[in-house]
């Protein structure tokens, strides 16, 4: 080995990567890094969608590697590598799709069906192929939150399945693609169960790094079918400061376990409301719930969003905070929870992966 190849494996050993927080080389991202004549060549794939890591993490590694003696250039190649989750109870995975995100609460009136679509349009904007599935069949909304308009119906393929329909980037299915917007649906607990499947498995979902499922608030059938038929790789637990609205979210967290589905983190809605007049900051809704449900399940805070006018108007126009103003401090927050959702999704696949399996033989 040379002693430029041995300094550029000493520095990949001790390199940080910035989400995984470990070193590149024990990360397991590096897929080749060698030198020939002083012209040095890594390559990296990280296990996460990456756009807003890799032009900094390019440089300061082709900086530090130009800095080696003898080194006369270097070129650093990143790509993102996401890999496929492990549903529960070992489901088998579904077709077009790596990775299934539930996105849930307890109780109604959280914010979760605007924080599961501001999720997935961070998701797709860091560089994945992104879904969002609308699973509030009584009150489905991810059809308006996405600027479709009314009366768009999904087109057929190969006369099986519906083709999601596409709007912000983001293929998406809902009950409101298949009935008139002011249908109630008056059904029965086995006709919504039914319901989800054929929406989830008859959607022709098109390689799909992540679906997001906006969950209906509670604890009740669709959530009984979603962990016993569908391979989720993780779940969101979206709640407000308020002590009933924990009380719920303890709830929700406590299912998932129960069906042995992760829990990635706790997202906090409503945390601050800051007067747009004088700029007086008052927690409405109490303080640090999300932070003391996360600690006392052992999870994640994700991140905190206020009580803010704009997020309810842009969601409500048909072009969330994400797709609206993706320069916001409000869109940096969900970019920034989305990367934290995918990075702790990585690393459990990759734990999964790395498994061993045990055989046991009969004599």
């Amino acid at each position: 080995m040379s002693t430029l190849q041995h300094q550029i494996d000493s520095l990949l050993a001790s390199f940080p990567e910035p989400m995984l927080q470990q070193p590149l080389a024990s990360a397991g991202v590096v897929r080749l890094a060698q030198e020939s004549g002083g012209n040095i060549r890594v390559e990296i794939a990280l296990p996460y969608p990456c756009r807003s890591v890799v032009d900094q993490l390019k440089t300061e590694l082709e900086t530090a590697l130009l800095g080696l003696e003898g080194a006369d250039s270097a070129e650093v190649l990143i790509e993102q590598e996401i890999s496929a989750g492990h549903g529960q109870h070992q489901l088998p995975a579904m077709q077009g799709v790596k990775n299934i995100i539930a996105v849930a609460s307890g109780k109604g009136g959280v914010g979760k069906s605007t924080t599961a679509v501001n999720l997935a349009l961070a998701m797709a904007a860091e560089g994945a192929r992104v879904g969002i599935l609308d699973a509030d069949i009584y009150g489905p909304s991810q059809g308006k939150m996405l600027g479709v308009p009314a009366g768009t119906k999904p087109d057929t393929h190969d006369e099986k399945h519906f083709l999601p329909v596409e709007a912000l980037g983001l293929q998406s299915m809902s009950m409101a693609y298949l009935i008139d917007e002011n249908t109630p649906m008056v059904w029965r607990g086995p006709m919504v169960s039914g319901a989800l499947q054929q929406l989830l498995t008859q959607t022709f979902w098109q390689d799909l790094d992540y679906l997001f499922i906006d969950m209906p608030p509670g604890t009740g059938d669709v959530q009984l079918t979603l962990s016993q038929k569908v391979p989720v790789s993780g779940a969101v637990i979206v709640t407000t400061p308020q002590d009933i609205a924990l009380l719920d979210a303890k709830k929700g967290i406590e299912m998932f376990r129960k069906v042995d589905i992760p829990v990635l983190g706790v997202v906090e809605n409503m945390s601050v409301h800051v007067c747009s007049n004088c700029g007086h900051a008052e927690t409405i809704f109490g303080s640090g719930g999300g932070d003391r449900i996360a600690t006392e399940y052992e999870t994640q805070l994700l991140g905190q969003l206020p009580l803010a006018l704009t997020i309810r108007e842009q969601a409500d126009s048909g072009l969330p905070t994400v797709a609206a103003d993706a320069d916001s401090t409000y869109a940096r927050i969900y970019r920034e929870v989305a990367l934290k959702l995918a990075v702790t999704l990585a690393g459990l696949n990759q734990s999964a992966d790395e498994m061993p399996l045990i055989l046991v033989e009969e004599d």
